[in-house]
Formats: C-alpha cells, sequence, structure tokens
C-alpha cells in the first residue's frame, strides 16, 4: 500500500485515524494496539503470506531479548539473535545475487532461484539487530509485546525508514498523548503534504527523463552526452525528492498519532564535503553504520590506516545493504574512497576555520560532481550499463545505437507531443528547478520548525509554519495538486532495497 494512492490517503488512513481517537480516549494502550494493528494490516495488504515472516521475526528477537535478561548468557543469546537476523536478510536479499555470481564467474549453471524480497525487510531487520545490540551494551529489554511489535512495524517507516531506535520509540508509545494534539495532527498533516508533493510532482515527473534512457544502456544501447547529463541529473534529484519525501510523509503520518520520527534529510545537496553529505543525507542509516558497524570495527581509533580502511568496509557494506548488485558494491565504494580522500584532505590541509564563500562553492561543486556520477552506479542496472553512461558523460556517444526520444512531455502522466529537441529543453529547464529547489528553499523539517528546527534561530518569518489560515491553504494546495498525478502509482525508489 503506497503512501501516495488513493487506497491509503482516503480508506486505510481516515479509518485508523479515527480508531485511533476512539481508543485513545480510553488508555494509551488501547491507541497502541490499534496502531499496532493498523500497522500489520498495512504490511500484510502487499502479500499476506510475509505478513508471518514479519510476526516470526518479531517474535523471535522479543523472546531473545527477554532472554538477555540473564546477565551470564546475554552476549551469546545477542549474538545469535544477530546471527540469525542477518542469517535471514542474507537468504532473502542475496540468494539471487550469490547464484547470479557464481554462475557468472565458473561458466556452470546453477539450478535457478527466484527469492522473492519482502517489503521492509532491511529496515525491520536492522532495527531489531539495533535492539539486541543495544541490549547487549546494557539497554533495558522491552517487556510489552504490544509496543515492541508497534516500534518495528509502526507503518509510517516500516517500509523505507527513517531506521529508529527502541529508546526513542518506545517511550512515546507508552506515555499520555499531549494537551496540543490538534496542533500537532495540523502540523503532521502539513509536513504530509509537502512530502506527497515532492514525490508525486517533482520526482515522479522527472522520471520520465531517466526510465527509459537507462532501461536502453542496460539493454546493451549508447545515449548521446546531452541525453546522459539530463538522465544523471534527473536521476540525482528523482531519488532526493522521492526518498526525502517519503521520509517527510512518514514525519508527518507519525506526527499525526503524536509520534516524533527522526529527520532523515538536511538539505544534502547543499553540503560541501562528502563528509558533510553523509551527515545530511540518509542520517539514520548513517547513524546506524557508524554506531554499529564503523565504531565497533576500530572507527578511528586504532590509526590512521586502519580508520580507512574501516571507511572502506562500512561504505562498502552499505552499498551492499541498498541492493544485491555489484554496482550497489561500486557505488558504496567509491563514497568510502570519497570519504577517504576528504579525511586526508582535511588532515593535509589543517583546521583551517570556515573556508571563503569561493572557496566553499568550489567545494560544493566538486562534492555535487562526485555525488552524481555516483549515482550512475546506483541507478544502472548493470556494470555495463553504468559503464556506458559514464563514457556517454565525458563525450564517447555511441552513435547509431543511442537513445532516441519519442519526443512526449508527461505532466502527470499526461502526454504531450513536443519532440525531441525541445524535450531536451524542457527536460534541463526541470531539472535546473528542481536543484533550485533544493538549494534555495529550506528542508521540510526546518519549514515546519520539526524537532531539532524547533530552537534553531529563525531568520525569515515568513518560511515559518504556523497553524493558520494561509497555511491551511497552501496545504489543501500542495494535495489537491497531489492527487492529479498519484494515478500514475509508481512505487518509492527505496521500496526495492
Amino acid at each position: 500500500m503506497l503512501f501516495s494512492s488513493y487506497t491509503f490517503l482516503f480508506q486505510f488512513l481516515p479509518v485508523t485515524a479515527l480508531a485511533f481517537a476512539a481508543a485513545r480516549r480510553h488508555s494509551p494502550r488501547a491507541g497502541i494496539m490499534v496502531l499496532a494493528g493498523a500497522s500489520l494490516i498495512f504490511y500484510g495488504a502487499w502479500k499476506p503470506i510475509y505478513l508471518l515472516l514479519l510476526l516470526a521475526s518479531i517474535g523471535v528477537n522479543f523472546w531473545l531479548g527477554l532472554r538477555m535478561e540473564d546477565p551470564l548468557r546475554r552476549r551469546s543469546i545477542g549474538t545469535l539473535g544477530v546471527a540469525l537476523n542477518l542469517a535471514l536478510l542474507c537468504y532473502f536479499k542475496y540468494t539471487n545475487f550469490l547464484f547470479d555470481s557464481l554462475t557468472a564467474l565458473t561458466g556452470t549453471p546453477l539450478p535457478f532461484v527466484n527469492v522473492i524480497l519482502p517489503l521492509g525487510i532491511s529496515f525491520f531487520t536492522f532495527q531489531q539487530i539495533a535492539y539486541l545490540v543495544d541490549v547487549m551494551r546494557g539497554a533495558k529489554v522491552e517487556r510489552d509485546i504490544v509496543s515492541y511489535t508497534l516500534f518495528v512495524s509502526f507503518f509510517p517507516h516500516l517500509i523505507a525508514g527513517p531506521l529508529v531506535h527502541h529508546a526513542e520509540m518506545i517511550p512515546q508509545f507508552k506515555r499520555g498523548r499531549t494537551g496540543r494534539s490538534a496542533v500537532l495532527a495540523a502540523r503532521g498533516l502539513a509536513i504530509f503534504a509537502a512530502g506527497l508533493f515532492k514525490k508525486v510532482v517533482i520526482a515522479d515527473n522527472l522520471a520520465q527523463f531517466v526510465t527509459p534512457v537507462f532501461a536502453h544502456l542496460d539493454a546493451g544501447g549508447g545515449v548521446t552526452t546531452e541525453w546522459a547529463w539530463l538522465a544523471t541529473l534527473a536521476y540525482s534529484l528523482q531519488i532526493y525528492f522521492d526518498f526525502s519525501g517519503y521520509s517527510d510523509m512518514a514525519i508527518g503520518l507519525a506526527l499525526m498519532f503524536g509520534i516524533r520520527l527522526p529527520v532523515n534529510f538536511r538539505s544534502p545537496y547543499k553540503a560541501a564535503s562528502i563528509i558533510e553529505f553523509w551527515r545530511r543525507w540518509h542520517i539514520t542509516l548513517s547513524r546506524f553504520l557508524r554506531d554499529y558497524l564503523y565504531i565497533p570495527l576500530g572507527g578511528n581509533r586504532l590509526g590512521e590506516i586502519r580508520r580507512y580502511q574501516n571507511l572502506l568496509v562500512t561504505m562498502l557494506l552499505g552499498g551492499l545493504w541498498h541492493g544485491a548488485a555489484w554496482n550497489f558494491v561500486i557505488w558504496g565504494g567509491l563514497h568510502g574512497i570519497y570519504l577517504c580522500i576528504n579525511h586526508l584532505w582535511r588532515a593535509w590541509r589543517g583546521d583551517g576555520g570556515q573556508p571563503s564563500m569561493p572557496a566553499r562553492g568550489l567545494s560544493w561543486a566538486v562534492t555535487f560532481f562526485a555525488v552524481v556520477i555516483a549515482w550512475v552506479f546506483f541507478r544502472a542496472k548493470t556494470p555495463a550499463g553504468a559503464w556506458q553512461m559514464l563514457g556517454s558523460l565525458f563525450g564517447f556517444e555511441a552513435g547509431s545505437s543511442a537513445y532516441v526520444s519519442p519526443g512526449i512531455l508527461r505532466v502527470m502522466d499526461l502526454p504531450i507531443l513536443v519532440g525531441e529537441p525541445s524535450l531536451l529543453l524542457i527536460g534541463g529547464c526541470i531539472v535546473a528547478l528542481a536543484l533550485a529547489i533544493a538549494l534555495s528553499l529550506p528542508n521540510v523539517p526546518q519549514l515546519f520548525r520539526y524537532r531539532e528546527y524547533r530552537r534553531a534561530p529563525e531568520r525569515r518569518a515568513f518560511v515559518r509554519w504556523r497553524p493558520n489560515g494561509a497555511w491551511a491553504l497552501f496545504t489543501a494546495l500542495a494535495f489537491a495538486i497531489s492527487l492529479f498525478g498519484m494515478w500514475q502509482r509508481l512505487e518509492f525508489l527505496y521500496f526495492q532495497f
């Protein structure tokens, strides 16, 4: 069930909100029971059989947590639990990849397997691994199965994050609702509408300049330099507005029920270094990789060489977490190399204070270019397609096999015949506008003064959200425009991970 679907917006969400409000009047526990039940229904609507997998994962990890209350057995049981979770994730996510890689390497056909990847398995598995590791480190064991189930399966973050910790979620489930619940719900609805607009109006309309070009490359074709740059830049912005839009919708939905999720994006394309980029992009994944992989490997405590090795290993595994393909490994490896170069540069340069505006502008351009180049491997389905795209970006065109557009512009999926030269020009203008939005406007949590932005100094009063008629009108307008594009039913890009 997509957030950007009529079924979710006009059936599931209203029924859940009304049932939650009625149950919450009785007791906080009744409210979380309704949310837990609704979240399981939400997940089961995809493929009911995989709801059994989710329930089994929740049950086993909850039971292991209870067994870890014995200090003498905590580490051994926790290690077993982490291993079981990784085995589950590896089976569903990497079995096909492993068999295909062995077939390509040995030339010997192996038995055909087609393991279907359950939605959200990377996210709910990582969250439970984090829970077990935290308990091993001395965190409190959760003894309430309903609260634990809701922590894992809470529908706003279940499918594509953000990755949350039990310590930041479960206490929210158990406390009473604040007196300003109407304001929280209004803020949540406005944030949801902003995320929906980013997904449906911006990201989904950018997809028309991306999908056919990369499909042509993966099928063995080529692409001209103009189309290569348009497709690559369009994808760089598509994935940003798609995933950050999902995260905004998740924040808004949770806020409607009085729950605050962590911020997952802080305008990452404004970053002037790769280090800064990863402090702004998919923040909760960066936090997980740092706390549960990079630091346990030794972090920067074992010397510079080990530090760079740990960075590379962390980013390679982070790339593999995103998808079972060599292109994701290459993408992760590139970012690992970028981070090593960034740290080496900082060490050589020393602490020189804040860079000048021209220097920061150059740093931003280098960072953005590096990120865009890496996205080629993230998007292409095959290594050959990625290398062909890189060649086209730098002027090695494909001649007669180059991609030829049908010359149709789709606005909310409504076709308009414009011709290929005009389509290139229009596409370039759309990409430029999307980039200007990403670089010049405040991000959604900042605009709505959410969480850490609530106490941040305010520079311009007109960009601050307020529960008034003007903002209600803006919210209704964004929501109404988005409704016209929802019938495209394009899935969120991170659903495949």
